[in-house]
């Protein structure tokens, strides 16, 4: 799942040099935490929240098929 959400993010923004992905678990519980640059924070949010939605639901739809919750935290 970090490496799903890191491409998408990469993709998106203008400095993909500048995307921190870090994976934490707590039991049956995974934290995805996306930092990005300040410039680019619009980008990956998009109009309405609509981009980071997309990819919490892929994220959700990964963690779905491994029976574990999954939380994407965009910072």
């Amino acid at each position: 799942m970090k490496e799903l959400v890191q491409y998408i993010a990469c993709a998106l923004v203008d400095h993909p040099d500048q995307v921190e992905v870090t994976e934490t678990q707590a039991g049956n519980t995974i934290v995805i935490e996306l930092r990005v640059a300040p410039d680019d924070m619009g980008r990956v949010i998009g109009k309405n929240g609509r981009v980071a939605n997309a990819i919490r639901a892929l994220v959700r739809l990964m963690a779905m098929n491994e029976n574990r919750r999954v939380s994407l935290e965009i910072i």
